[in-house]
């Protein structure tokens, strides 16, 4: 666990992407729709690789882990928001396809950081 590197990691390089592929979608949206829905969505998906990156600047086993578990929380808040584009035809289906796929990606990627966070490490 002592070796693993942030950009090494699936569960992040996975969500640096989907988070650099939904800014270019929702910079180009008109003022409302980056006002109301599209600054949640950037937000929401930023906060998951920020809070992979942020765990390795905590020293606990159970800090650790809490800083997955939110990445993890958020990846379903970027769902809903995903969701919402969806709906309102500000997303081609082309572009829903691929952020879905990131987005089934992560809870299992990030799962398996809790798992051996949990398993490796004392305290």
């Amino acid at each position: 666990m002592a070796t693993m590197k942030l950009k090494e990691l699936t569960a992040y390089s996975v969500a640096v992407e989907l988070s650099a592929f939904v800014w270019k979608i929702v910079n180009a949206w008109d003022w409302f729709n980056k006002k109301t829905l599209g600054s949640q969505w950037v937000e929401a998906t930023d906060s998951i690789s920020a809070n992979i990156a942020e765990r390795f600047g905590r020293f606990h086993k159970k800090d650790k882990v809490k800083f997955y578990y939110n990445a993890r929380a958020t990846v379903y808040e970027s769902i809903n928001w995903k969701d919402k584009a969806s709906e309102r035809k500000l997303i081609s289906e082309k572009e829903n396809n691929f952020i879905s796929d990131h987005l089934d990606k992560l809870p299992k990627e990030i799962n398996n950081l809790i798992s051996l966070t949990m398993k490796n490490l004392k305290y």
